[in-house]
């Protein structure tokens, strides 16, 4: 392999590698051999260099290949070998025999050279025709060859093409002459029948195939009607024909050697039909049986969805049992009627791509063509979206054309981050499906939900909370092992489909076998064999069907042989197994395109199949034709789809483990060289491909690839999904250097979708980070580190683990001061500033996160400060704003806290909003705001609704109930707030719980719940011991010298720790509050002097937030209690 170095890396771009691949010895010879591990060992630690290095290795290697087999010898247009068969076969065969024209009287008048010459180039016109159809040619007989269509490799339309090599064959032969310039024809016959074949006959060259059964003779005898350049063929070729030929019915003719005479007829031409009909790749589906019931549900459903009273139907039931039938039958039921359709189909294999079934049902409205290109694309989304013109603006038309990927760069695309498109995204969907329902009836149908993607969940989720009001019926079907999430909506009917009864099952088979009666020893196997489960039966009697062990005796089917002899599959995986080995090519199709999936597209099987055409077209018409696929679409811009996923699971259980990892390898690497547009879009695809074929090095780097693009669209789950898959391989790899960076890759990775969906303190988050952490510091890696420690401070913090989350934070700030990342430094004084403020060291606290600040905005724009997927500027100015409040600086809080808002709203980034709108919520309950808490609660609530954030979805649900009690509704706020607290602590969290159950105590002692009220303070003060939590420690006493009053204790040494403590933290706010409640406890003893003096300091230390609530009663006091004081006695 001629290939420089240099050369080679500085076409790649990555010419700054040379020096380390010739300082290794890396040459043109080793280069093709080198690994992940190797490109590691060389200094190549980035993920996309490593990925575009290995790729352009295996293009050598591909290369290499091509080249060896180039310079192999080819074989010569003789006739095609086949190796020999031990057994021989009964089938079908249609047989073609050739004779040239004349040939005697032109032996007499050439040179046996010069004849011989002839022969070899009239043999081989008849042997290119043939070829060209894949017929076999058996045996040469100078001027006469014989050829079978059928064997050893057949094909469903044998026929035909014994008709179309033979006109080809004719027409080559036609332009040959003779060496005196006397042009050659040909003659044929054919003829069709049931023979036997596969044993040969004869040794060394006079070997051949032999054929036992009337057709052969048939076929030559059929050759004696032909004229020069005709074609002769018997009925039984011409009842296969159809009108794919036109024909001259010669009549009944006598022939030589048969007792009968025999029907033949001349083709004169191809058929006048414009194309060949399109057939739905299945038989005529027999009426269904057993469903009675089911199906007037659903039209009874139907008719209330059309009165617009939009109804959903969850069908649940096992693989096999006929969901999919009865939808299909539905659809039938209301062929008639004005309805729109939307199919959408879920695969096991996007489970973690986006809006996967909503992206196809789209493409398959739109119409869109495999040779579309984009424009053309574009132009036919525009004419789907015409009829919702007046409901679709041009950004959600740019909307529509981006979730299609498609180019909008020239529209008035919005510009929104993927996560706000996302959120749009939804709302166009609903839109156009809101204006499609006020158009006409729909029914919308999801299929197969137990493999649906987390984003259509979240989009079906709105659907079936807007359908109510609208005129549609939306049917969701499943499997057993699937919970759908909406059966307690009124709107919403479940039901499971059972398995059907004997008599259903018997008229099942009755039905598959035209109304003929079966044998009953076959009839009793099937109906024991498939147990009731309709894809069961079917298929288990069209394989009986198929054996050859049949007879049709009119009225009635006969067993041939004794019943032990019926090969009755024990599974239907067996049934399928048989059929699927009688499709001979077609079987290795099926094959492949069950490692594709579920559903596979002409041109990637094209690709993947080593199969060329004609070959693979033909196979692709065997297996179409066999009933275990669909075909939607032309050649080669068809897509196929398996019957059914059990269909798919058998075919895919065919191959051995060896070929099934050779299948995916080979998929994977048509996918990443053919289809890079594919593989950008959806880089787990090519992850599966590579996972399933054992390429683990290379699979766990797009597994994180597309973990990561999962997690920037805000597609958390899907994110977690790809993530997890990776560390699944990694726990099988041998330990390496490459393995463990892989590894700390990934659970870097992990940490801020688990953030997102589990909180922060989730036992998954620390399992990730506390690993990546061991890994960071074992590799040296100081950057991964720093996330890593990062990651756990946020785990032991959101826990109320304040001791370790504290000795961490400084740890982190004294690894990041060692380098010169600005945001890794504001986050690490983040993580102190955040620790210090809920032990109470508030001070500290602000001193930390405006050095935070300094640095945030020297690095650059906030709005690109990002840290375990927040923006760290938002979480600072939220934090502050919360620290400002205790200092007694509530008009600063309010500043912060709005500064946070906006930043995020900016940015448009779900996480990074919630977490303001949530730190807002409290903000505003520290100031005794109800209304604004709620505002900002609710809005908190919906962004966590939306995207599965856990732990703020709690945090939001507190804050509304401590606004409800507020508001008056005390029993519903008690109800929410502990509802919170609950959900909350599930989420592993432990900080704030103090404050929490302080807000709880008050709420019990309003409704004279005082036994509940102490048992809450009680575990307030122990987690706030055991956590050493004492920010909330003033709030504890206050809450315990207000329980105290309320039963008769004395209460005043209670308010007086409150104040003690307050005013220890620095924390203006509640030493305040404080005051004011030990100053009115003192006025009520008659101590209004002692009372002015205790609540004159603490006020005049405010300097800010004079209209807040709290503010305006200390004052209203102080003047109260001036008033009844002289000033001589203060």
């Amino acid at each position: 392999m001629d290939v420089d170095i240099g050369t080679w890396l500085r076409n790649l771009q990555l010419s700054h590698y040379e020096q380390a691949f010739r300082d290794n010895d890396i040459g043109a010879d080793i280069l093709p051999e080198l690994t992940a591990e190797d490109l590691v060992g060389l200094g190549v630690t980035s993920i996309g260099h490593r990925r575009k290095l290995l790729a352009a290795i295996a293009a050598l290697r591909s290369e290499g290949l091509a080249r060896d087999i180039a310079a192999e010898p080819q074989p010569s247009a003789l006739p095609s070998e086949e190796p020999a068969r031990a057994v021989a076969e009964r089938r079908q065969l249609t047989v073609v025999f050739i004779d040239l024209v004349g040939s005697t009287a032109l032996s007499a008048r050439l040179d046996p050279e010069d004849m011989s010459k002839l022969l070899r180039a009239y043999q081989n016109a008849v042997i290119g025709g043939f070829a060209r159809f894949e017929g076999h040619v058996a045996k040469l007989m100078g001027d006469g060859v014989l050829a079978y269509f059928g064997w050893p490799r057949a094909h469903e339309d044998e026929a035909e093409r014994a008709v179309r090599a033979s006109l080809t064959a004719v027409e080559a032969v036609g332009r040959l002459a003779s060496p005196t310039g006397e042009p050659l024809a040909a003659r044929v016959g054919i003829a069709t029948g049931v023979v036997v074949v596969g044993d040969r006959i004869g040794e060394g060259a006079a070997q051949e195939e032999a054929v036992v059964g009337e057709t052969p003779n048939l076929a030559a005898r059929l050759e004696t009607l032909a004229g020069p350049n005709e074609v002769v063929i018997g009925e039984g070729t011409r009842k296969l024909l159809g009108a794919l030929f036109e024909v001259e019915d010669l009549g009944l003719q006598p022939l030589k050697g048969l007792t009968m005479p025999a029907r033949a007829f001349r083709v004169l031409g191809p058929g006048r039909a414009a194309s060949r009909f399109e057939a739905l790749h299945v038989r005529e589906l027999a009426p269904i049986v057993g469903r009675g019931e089911e199906l007037a549900l659903l039209l009874e459903r139907w008719r209330r969805a059309k009165a617009g009273e939009g109804q959903v139907v969850l069908l649940s039931g096992e693989p096999g049992i006929g969901k999919s039938r009865i939808v299909l039958a539905l659809r039938e039921a209301l062929a008639q009627e004005p309805v729109a359709v939307l199919n959408h189909f879920c695969s096991p294999y996007h489970m973690d791509s986006a809006l996967f079934p909503v992206i196809g049902q789209l493409e398959r409205a739109a119409g869109f063509a495999r040779e579309d290109g984009p424009e053309q694309k574009l132009s036919k989304l525009e004419t789907f979206l015409n009829p919702y013109a007046d409901s679709l603006d041009e950004d959600a038309r740019a909307l529509m054309a981006a979730l299609l990927s498609l180019p909008v760069e020239n529209r008035a695309a919005p510009d929104l981050t993927p996560e706000r498109q996302k959120q749009r995204t939804f709302e166009v969907l609903l839109q156009q499906f809101e204006a499609l329902c006020s158009q006409q009836p729909v029914l919308a149908i999801y299929e197969d939900v137990h493999w649906i993607d987390p984003s259509t969940m979240e989009l079906l989720d709105l659907l079936i909370e807007r359908v109510q009001g609208l005129r549609a019926l939306t049917v969701i079907t499943f499997r057993p092992e699937f919970s759908p999430p909406w059966t307690g909506h009124a709107h919403v009917t479940f039901f499971s489909l059972s398995r059907l009864v004997r008599g259903d099952v018997a008229m099942i088979v009755g039905r598959v076998v035209g109304g003929k009666a079966l044998p009953k020893d076959v009839l009793a196997q099937i109906t024991s064999k498939t147990d009731g489960i309709p894809l069961f039966v079917e298929e288990l009697t069209r394989t009986v069907l198929e054996s050859g062990l049949l007879r049709d005796l009119g009225d009635h089917l006969e067993l041939i042989g004794v019943p032990a002899e019926l090969i009755i599959p024990s599974t239907l995986q067996d049934s399928l197994m048989a059929r699927l080995d009688r499709l001979a090519l077609a079987k290795e199709l099926a094959q492949i395109g069950a490692c594709i999936g579920r559903e596979f597209d002409h041109d990637l099987l094209a690709a993947v199949s080593p199969l060329q055409e004609p070959t693979f077209g033909e196979a692709l018409v065997r297996l179409v034709g066999s009933d275990l696929v669909f075909r939607r679409g032309q050649p080669p811009n068809a897509t196929y789809t398996f019957k059914h996923a059990l269909i798919q699971d058998v075919a895919y259980a065919t191959l051995l483990k060896s070929r099934r990892v050779e299948l995916h390898a080979r998929i994977a690497a048509t996918l990443e060289a053919q289809f890079p547009a594919v593989v950008e879009r959806q880089p787990e695809l090519l992850a599966r491909h590579l996972s399933e074929a054992g390429i683990h090095d290379r699979a766990i780097d797009w597994w994180l690839l597309a973990g990561r693009l999962a997690r920037q669209r805000s597609a958390n789950k899907e994110a977690i999904g790809h993530l997890t898959r990776a560390l699944a391989m990694l726990e099988d790899a041998p330990p390496s250097e490459v393995r463990e960076h892989q590894e700390l890759e990934v659970q870097v990775a992990l940490g801020p979708p688990l953030i997102a969906t589990e909180g922060f303190g989730a036992p998954q988050v620390e399992t990730a980070y506390a690993r990546a952490e061991e890994l960071a510091r074992r590799q040296g890696h100081e950057s991964y580190r720093a996330r890593a420690l990062r990651g756990l401070c946020h785990v032991y913090h959101v826990r109320g683990h304040l001791t370790h989350a504290g000795e961490l934070s400084a740890e982190l700030l004294e690894l990041v001061e060692r380098g010169d990342d600005l945001v890794r430094q504001a986050d690490a004084h983040h993580a102190l500033g955040f620790n210090l403020f809920h032990l109470g060291q508030h001070g500290q606290a602000l001193t930390h996160l405006e050095a935070a600040r300094s640095k945030i905005e020297r690095a650059g724009d906030p709005a690109d400060a990002f840290a375990a997927g927040v923006n760290i500027h938002v979480h600072g100015r939220a934090y502050a704003s919360h620290v400002n409040w205790h200092l007694g600086f509530a008009d600063r809080a309010v500043v912060a806290i709005s500064e946070a808002i906006e930043v995020a709203r900016r940015l448009d980034h779900p996480f990074s909003l919630v977490v303001a709108l949530a730190y807002a919520s409290m903000l505003h309950q520290f100031r005794r705001e109800p209304a604004m808490v709620r505002e900002h609660a609710d809005a908190a609530y919906a962004v966590c609704a939306e995207y599965g954030f856990s732990y703020y979805l709690a945090w939001a649900t507190i804050m509304d109930g401590w606004a409800c009690a507020e508001e008056g509704d005390l029993d519903r706020g008690i109800v929410r707030l502990r509802d919170g607290l609950r959900d909350l602590r599930a989420t592993g969290a432990g900080l704030r719980v103090p404050h929490y159950l302080a807000l709880l105590a008050e709420l019990y002692v309003k409704t004279q719940q005082m036994e509940e009220a102490g048992a809450t303070l009680a575990e307030a003060d122990a987690v706030a011991e055991r956590h050493g939590e004492s920010w909330a420690n003033a709030r504890l006493r206050l809450l315990e010298g207000e329980l105290s009053l309320a039963t008769c204790r004395p209460a005043a040494d209670c308010f007086r720790r409150a104040v003690e403590i307050a005013a220890a933290q620095g924390a203006v706010s509640l030493m305040l509050r404080a005051a004011i409640r030990l100053a009115r406890h003192l006025r009520a003893e008659g101590k209004s002097a002692e009372a002015y003096n205790t609540l004159a300091s603490p006020y005049a230390s405010i300097s800010e937030g004079f209209d807040t609530p709290d503010i305006l009663e200390g004052r209203a006091l102080l003047d109260e209690l001036r008033s009844e004081c002289p000033s001589g006695n203060r």
